[in-house]
């Protein structure tokens, strides 16, 4: 008996083995630990420009007292794009100062967005979707060939110091895949030469023009419209005589 008591709980063993599954963990190239370099460290002063100080002023005016911090997010948005892109401790910390907060709170917030960049990137962040759809339409031709026009890895820095290149997640354009974004500007329905055509134009400081490449003006149909192809009826179409005024 216990012979074969020994023998169903071994067969049992095996088979809970069998099921245990592991999977590679993924990287990301933000940076969620911080570590004081000679560029990010808390002795590096850091204070609102006149101009920014007037829209922390309105951001502020928005909330009640006792839920200052609900602004939290648009401060430290507006920290980022005054210091070139990126998020310095200093100015997570005077975000801290200004709605009386612990710096912890702060810290909580900004490794948890990806939208808030923790280290010194390029005059350009590319950021290229790699999600299902955009991957489906050849994301990953588009990726190569910005690695290639800035010679630059993801998660780095070109060696001229313009640009910066990250993968992202689906940045909410999937109709017009593959699409990427710089800075603030969405570039969709993207091939390998338009990729390429972005480059060149950022690399002379020229702004392309964002938007869908394929001529497109949103999300629309590529064959064209297959609804609404007509103009509307006009009011009291449908309505019953005797409803009629």
């Amino acid at each position: 008996m216990l012979s074969s008591l020994r023998t169903g709980v071994q067969g049992l063993w095996r088979i809970s083995s069998r099921s245990i599954q592991t999977t590679a963990s993924r990287q990301h190239d933000s940076l969620f630990v911080h570590r004081d370099t000679p560029e990010d460290n808390p002795s590096i002063p850091f204070e609102f420009s006149q101009a920014n100080q007037k829209r922390v002023e309105a951001l502020l005016a928005i909330y009640p007292e006792g839920h200052k911090r609900g602004a939290m997010i648009p401060l430290l948005d507006l920290a980022q794009r005054q210091s070139g892109g990126w998020l310095p401790i200093s100015a997570m910390h005077k975000v801290a100062e200004i709605l009386n907060l612990p710096k912890m709170r702060v810290y909580e917030v900004a490794t948890f967005y990806t939208m808030f960049i923790r280290r010194p990137i390029g005059k350009y962040h590319v950021q290229v979707c790699t999600t299902t759809p955009c991957w489906l339409r050849g994301s990953d031709a588009i990726l190569n060939a910005i690695k290639q026009e800035t010679n630059c890895e993801v998660g780095g820095n070109s060696p001229c110091g313009k640009f910066s290149v990250s993968e992202v997640e689906c940045l909410g354009a999937c109709v017009n895949a593959p699409m990427i974004q710089v800075n603030d500007d969405y570039y969709e329905d993207l091939s390998v030469e338009d990729t390429k055509e972005i480059i060149s134009k950022l690399k002379k400081d020229e702004k392309p023009k964002p938007g869908p490449r394929s001529g497109r003006f949103a999300s629309e149909p590529l064959g064209g419209l297959t609804s609404l192809t007509e103009e509307p009826t006009g009011p009291g179409f449908g309505v019953q005589d005797a409803l009629k005024a």
